[in-house]
């Protein structure tokens, strides 16, 4: 069994063959040609390393969350777009679409599968790299896990790997704030070498194939910002998610199959930094790895919509707590959230991402739903028209200071004259605010119980929380697809 100690010792000989000094690999101290050393080494061990005991649990956690966005996204219409990709195009295979009761290759698998994990907003979420990890890393690892016939404890492991390499990338660029001053989309780069990563655990590619995957994943990072200006999320489903599970599976597969490439993408002439973030710390590829895992460090959404209303929602249930009223109690809702996180949400077309909207049925229901978040027409009704209007969002530079943390304030005057505020600096499902067992489960049967029915979907939670007991993770299929 590997150990966490094994894996710094590859790295104190790899450290040592170059000249460095013996110890762990820290990102001050790691020469840029090194980087590449350590992290093939890391990925080569991956499969056989056994995780903290707290990292399997988020792991699991991560793996159900991002099956049950699969799940419930193959009725949405980016799922439905997949569907139809698969049927007309996909060509045969055996791999598993989740949701219909189709196969297909495992590019084309892990292509249809990415689309529904991010059908929605759903999925989680990274706010130091500004990616959404699961959607790419969950698909490419069940499609090449599939074609390996691995068992569930290495999918785990494939999968906590693919959060461990994807995010570092963007970390290592910049982070947030290289993404918002960039118009590439991190959101896709991150993907791509996470569900890289995945793929190639589940394939057990050795650690000079590991410096191949990671140039070919490189080789296919792409997307731009303009998903922005996306109405119906099907292109949004597609940068986040299809494309780099897509990609991902692309390289693993290349290199499996006698591909050579690159040996380090990540320096010497006109390596992938160079070309995308010249003001890049590569060393940040390897900065506690080992010891910090991003799977642990990503959000879980308690609630299924975008990202910057997950706050506002939280205030809104904190104060109903402290002080019960309805809706038509309130007289005036003010929501203040950093601009460039206002932007994405502010009166949106799409009920999940359009803050107006989710405060105003928040305040009717009490709660949030799945199928609330997704009820388009019901954007056109009266009542909730009626609460929209009382919503008022505020641009507030102050709040900016916070980002990555997207930070909220809701400050809501009732018609008695009372005035309630909440700020809100680590929503529930955050690291800092982290949503526990019975409250993951409870998520995932929203969304899976409409599509799979209550026995089915129960029957999937406790596959994936007993996960260590599945040796072959092909029979996950039955679970996996309605009827």
């Amino acid at each position: 069994m590997q150990s966490r100690r094994g894996f710094l010792r590859t790295a104190i000989s790899a450290a040592t063959a170059v000249g460095l000094s013996p110890g762990p690999a820290r990102a001050q101290e790691t020469d840029p040609k090194q980087v590449t050393n350590v992290l093939s080494a890391y990925m080569n061990e991956a499969r056989e390393r056994a995780l903290p005991e707290d990292v399997v649990e988020q792991a699991k956690y991560h793996l159900l969350d991002t099956l049950a966005a699969m799940i419930s996204g193959s009725e949405l219409p980016p799922g439905q777009a997949a569907q139809r990709y698969i049927h007309e195009h996909g060509g045969s295979g055996t791999t598993t679409v989740v949701g219909f009761a189709l196969t297909a290759a495992p590019i084309d698998a892990a292509l249809a599968n990415g689309v529904m994990a991010h059908s929605d907003e759903t999925d989680d979420s990274h706010n130091a790299s500004r990616s959404h990890p699961g959607c790419a890393v969950v698909p490419a690892a069940l499609a090449s896990g599939e074609v390996h016939g691995i068992d569930g404890m290495h999918l785990l492991r494939a999968v906590a790997l693919g959060y461990d390499v994807g995010p570092r990338v963007v970390m290592a660029m910049g982070g947030a704030a290289f993404s918002y001053e960039s118009s590439l989309a991190t959101h896709s780069i991150a993907g791509t070498f996470g569900a890289a990563a995945a793929a190639a655990c589940a394939a057990a590619l050795d650690a000079h194939q590991m410096r191949w995957l990671l140039d070919y994943a490189a080789q296919q990072s792409s997307g731009i910002v303009a998903w922005q200006r996306d109405t119906d999320h099907i292109e949004k489903a597609f940068v986040f998610a299809g494309m780099p599970a897509r990609n991902g599976v692309t390289a693993a597969l290349l290199v499996k199959s006698g591909w050579n490439g690159v040996d380090d993408i990540f320096s010497g002439a006109d390596n992938f930094f160079a070309a995308y973030a010249p003001k890049a710390q590569p060393e940040r590829l390897i900065e506690d790895l080992g010891r910090r895992f991003e799977i642990a460090q990503t959000d879980i959404k308690k609630w299924t919509v975008g990202s910057p209303i997950q706050a506002p929602l939280d205030a809104i249930d904190a104060l109903r707590a402290k002080r019960p009223f309805e809706a038509d109690q309130a007289k005036r809702v003010t929501v203040r959230l950093a601009p460039s996180v206002a932007a994405v949400v502010d009166n949106r077309d799409m009920p999940d991402i359009c803050l107006q909207h989710m405060v105003a049925v928040m305040l009717i229901d009490k709660t949030v739903s799945f199928h609330a978040a997704h009820d388009k027409p019901r954007m056109q009704d009266a009542a909730v028209l009626q609460q929209r209007a009382k919503v008022n969002l505020v641009r507030d530079e102050e709040l900016a200071k916070s980002l990555p943390a997207r930070e909220a304030v809701v400050e809501i005057e009732l018609v008695d004259g009372s005035e309630l505020s909440e700020r809100v600096s680590a929503v529930r499902g955050m690291p800092r605010n982290p949503m526990q067992r019975v409250e993951v489960i409870a998520k995932a049967r929203d969304l899976m119980e409409p599509v799979l029915g209550k026995d089915a979907a129960t029957r999937l939670i406790e596959t994936v929380f007993e996960i260590e007991r599945v040796s072959e993770i092909r029979s996950l299929r039955r679970l996996l697809q309605r009827g």
